[in-house]
C-alpha cells in the first residue's frame, strides 16, 4: 500500500519592510514594503511557483508588509482568487513602548538590559505603554471591534505565543486536518511560535531561532499533522 502524501504547509515571512532596513523596533506598526521588500515577494512567488504550489487557502496579519507581500505572490502566480482570511493574531509581536524606535533611540531611552533582554529571554517584555498612547492598538480605527482587554500593550515571546495559540489550534489546525494547502504569510515572531509548535521547541531554542524575510518555509505533515520534514525553498 502506497503512504499517503504529506499536507503541506507554508509559512512565510513578509518582504523586506522600510523600518526592517533602519532597525526599527516595528511590531504592529504598520509600515509598507521597501522596494528590495517588493522583490522578495516575487522572488517567492517563483520559487513556488517553480516548486508547482497551490493554495486552498491562504493566511495573514492585517498589518500591510504582510497583506502587501501576500498580495504580490498570489498575483505572481496566478492565484489571484484564493481565499484569504487577515486576522489580528497573526500580527507580530508588540513591542510595546520600543515601538518606532531605532536600537541606539530605545537604549538611550529605556537602558540596555530592558532592550537586550525582551530579544533574548522568552519571557521578558518590553517596557510597557500607556493606555492613552496612540500606539496602543485599542486607540487604532482598524482595532475597534475587538475587545480592548484582548489588545497587547507589550508583548514578551511567551505573550506573543499565548495569543496565537487558540488560533492556531482552532481555526488554522483544522483547515490543516482536511488536507488543504495553506500559505500562511506573517512576521518574525509569530512565526517562531508557529514553528515552535510544529516542531516542539523549547523555549531557549525558539528564541535562538531565525527566519528570513521573504524566504518560503515548507513543512510536510503526516497524518497526525507531525513533521515529516521542513525545508526553505531555494
Amino acid at each position: 500500500m502506497n503512504n499517503p502524501s504529506p499536507i503541506k504547509l507554508v509559512l512565510l515571512r513578509h518582504g523586506q519592510s522600510i523600518w526592517n532596513q533602519n532597525r526599527h523596533f516595528t511590531g504592529w506598526s504598520d509600515v509598507a514594503l521597501s522596494e528590495k521588500g517588493k522583490e522578495e515577494a516575487r522572488r517567492a512567488a517563483y520559487l513556488l511557483k517553480q516548486a508547482h504550489f497551490s493554495f486552498d487557502l491562504c493566511y495573514s496579519s492585517v498589518l500591510v508588509r504582510a497583506i502587501d507581500t501576500l498580495d504580490l505572490i498570489l498575483t505572481e502566480m496566478g492565484l489571484e482568487k484564493t481565499p484569504v482570511i487577515q486576522d489580528w493574531r497573526l500580527n507580530e509581536r508588540h513591542y510595546g513602548a520600543l515601538e518606532g524606535l531605532q536600537r541606539w533611540e530605545a537604549i538611550k531611552k529605556f537602558g540596555i538590559w530592558p532592550v537586550l533582554a525582551c530579544q533574548i529571554l522568552y519571557k521578558a517584555a518590553p517596557p510597557l505603554l500607556e493606555v492613552n498612547d496612540p500606539r496602543f492598538p485599542g486607540n487604532q480605527l482598524r482595532y475597534q471591534n475587538i475587545q480592548q482587554t484582548l489588545l497587547p500593550r507589550t508583548e514578551s515571546m511567551e505573550q506573543t505565543m499565548e495569543r496565537v495559540y487558540p488560533y492556531w489550534q482552532h481555526v488554522i489546525l483544522p483547515e490543516i486536518k482536511l488536507g488543504k494547502r495553506i500559505l500562511i504569510v506573517s512576521h518574525r515572531n509569530l512565526l517562531r511560535t508557529l514553528v515552535m509548535q510544529l516542531n516542539r521547541l523549547s523555549p531557549w531554542q525558539v528564541m535562538k531561532l531565525s527566519i528570513a524575510t521573504g524566504k518560503p518555509l515548507c513543512f510536510e505533515l503526516d497524518e497526525q499533522l507531525n513533521p515529516i520534514r521542513s525545508y526553505y525553498l531555494q
